[in-house]
């Protein structure tokens, strides 16, 4: 009788195991300027900040991040929406955020071969960590919508870690061209 429970044994944590991966995939959707602008981030990213009301609007989201590097920096991620008066002003407001992002310690660009070209790649110094930044920019209407991903440089962190954090990074940015 042992042999029937050590074979239906495997089958259950697989089944167990399955259910976990599912729930953990989970995302939780989010509303900004009065559902105008919808997305959805991974339950397993708590929401650290917000601001709803006014102009501008954000989330932030911590990464959890389970390297000894998580003691010094913070991998997040932020959902920042402005209204904006027209096209041409979406276009200023990105070139100003961009500049802004020049004048962070270390800042260095990174190549984005086939990237689009509302990504902005590089890397700066938080507290001494090397850290990579992600940025995307949308026009939803008269919104212009900013996604910055912040974490560890590869080097600091576990490369599936990584691997995670950036697919999180670009389900958000799918979600943001879908929703709202």
């Amino acid at each position: 009788m042992s042999k029937p429970r050590l074979r239906a044994a495997p089958a259950l944590l697989c089944a167990l195991l399955l259910s976990a991966a599912i729930l953990s995939a989970h995302a939780t959707d989010y509303l900004l300027a009065d559902g105008r602008v919808r997305f959805s981030a991974p339950d397993a990213w708590p929401q650290i900040m917000m601001q709803t009301s006014g102009n501008p609007q954000f989330m932030a989201f911590q990464v959890p991040d389970p390297s000894p590097v998580s003691q010094r920096v913070l991998a997040r991620v932020t959902v920042t929406v402005e209204k904006m008066r027209n096209g041409p002003a979406f276009q200023q407001w990105v070139n100003q955020r961009v500049q802004h992002s020049h004048q962070l310690p270390g800042y260095e660009s990174v190549a984005q071969p086939g990237s689009s070209s509302n990504v902005v790649r590089y890397t700066a110094l938080e507290s001494g960590v090397r850290m990579s930044y992600s940025e995307r920019y949308f026009l939803k209407g008269l919104e212009g919508v900013q996604l910055r991903c912040l974490r560890p440089n590869r080097g600091e962190v576990d490369a599936a870690w990584v691997a995670s954090f950036d697919k999180g990074c670009d389900a958000i940015a799918a979600s943001l061209q879908q929703g709202g």
